[in-house]
């Protein structure tokens, strides 16, 4: 048995590094496709986003290999302190350290290196959430030391992201805490109460907004060819690559859409350049590698050696879900335009290495499973 414990301590979950790896592959491939013209027409560099990607992946790659190797039990000591360093994180973002782009400030830049606290948001809700309802387990049955001090970072979260402004990030992590709680043991009454009083807000927000650009975005979402040049051309350039794709794809290069019709096609809508120059079949391929990898994380979960590993590997893989989901959804016009990344494939440092990170957690917890 000794053998046999030591011997899987000195592995992780195969199936889970394969399927991560090639998507991290298919994404520098797809960012450089996607990317090209995007590329020549901003720096003149038809290779910029694609050595940029490299070199992210590069370091993803090192996050990933360093958190497969790290006791993830070691976050559970560390985890107030990693919660109060990324709130300040998202404070600093309205300092003069705070950088704007398109109209949001989302960045924390130093010289050229910028990150990113609302992704990193989420892996310190993950942690810290997972690390607080496994002290106790009764703890989650309690309003008042379990539900409300929950729902009290899901406002503090929110409400400083929300500012930046990042609607998206913030329901995604409001998302993923509220996962965790279910998880964790939270009662179904509380649960039904907790997402109506979110939709009740959110809703109050859109309508309340003073520019309307939120409603705007819904009733674009609702019929994008009633303003197909305004907020609707985006979803609309989208849903004509997906078209133009059929069943096996144009072929791989030979997108349209990405000759400057699709706005940024390496980031959020990348899924629709998939689809273009891959076709159907591809699409079904690459969501079938998403539920693999949620299926490895849900079995790393349910075998996790203690209640913090089952926590902490959920949250993970509910957030692995919730942005997939969203993605798709948007790109396929199923929901409002979200700003949410397509998990190791989509352009962006930050969330490359949040995610190829997040796995090498999810490895190490594997590692340290029961057979």
């Amino acid at each position: 048995m000794a053998g046999k414990k030591k011997s899987r301590m000195k592995s992780g979950d195969f199936v889970l590094t394969i399927v991560v790896l090639g998507l991290v592959v298919f994404g520098v491939i797809m960012v450089f496709s996607s990317s090209y013209y995007n590329a020549i027409n901003d720096s003149g560099d038809p290779y910029d986003y694609l050595k940029k990607d490299i070199v992210w992946a590069m370091l993803g790659l090192g996050a990933m290999m360093f958190c497969a190797l790290f006791d993830y039990r070691i976050y559970a000591k560390f985890a107030p302190t990693i919660l109060i360093a990324d709130l300040v994180l998202l404070a600093l973002l309205f300092t003069p350290l705070g950088v704007t782009r398109n109209y949001a400030t989302r960045w924390i830049g130093i010289g050229e290196f910028t990150i990113m606290p609302g992704e990193i948001a989420k892996i310190a809700a993950i942690i810290f959430v997972s690390w607080y309802l496994s002290k106790d387990p009764k703890t989650i049955r309690s309003f008042t030391k379990g539900v409300l001090p929950m729902l009290g970072l899901c406002g503090a979260f929110f409400g400083l992201i929300i500012l930046q402004p990042n609607l998206s990030t913030a329901i995604t992590v409001c998302g993923i805490i509220i996962g965790i709680m279910f998880v964790a043991g939270l009662n179904v009454m509380y649960l039904g109460g907790i997402l109506g009083i979110g939709a009740v807000g959110i809703t109050f927000m859109i309508l309340t907004d003073e520019g309307g650009y939120r409603l705007k975005r819904l009733t674009s979402f609702l019929d994008p060819f009633q303003d197909p040049l305004g907020d609707g051309y985006q979803v609309i350039q989208s849903l004509l690559a997906l078209g133009s794709g059929g069943l096996f794809g144009v072929g791989l290069g030979k997108s349209i859409q990405k000759t400057l019709y699709l706005p940024e096609p390496q980031n959020d809508f990348i899924f629709a350049i998939i689809g273009e120059e891959l076709g159907y079949i591809g699409c079904l391929a690459l969501i079938a590698c998403y539920i693999i990898l949620i299926w490895r994380g849900t079995h790393i979960a349910l075998n996790a050696p203690d209640m913090f590993g089952t926590l902490l590997a959920s949250g993970i893989t509910i957030m692995l879900a919730i942005q997939v989901v969203l993605n798709i959804a948007v790109v396929t016009s199923s929901m409002p335009p979200t700003g949410i990344t397509l998990p190791f494939v989509s352009y962006g440092g930050n969330a490359l290495m949040l995610f190829m990170g997040s796995m090498g957690i999810l490895l190490n917890i594997s590692r340290h499973s029961a057979r």
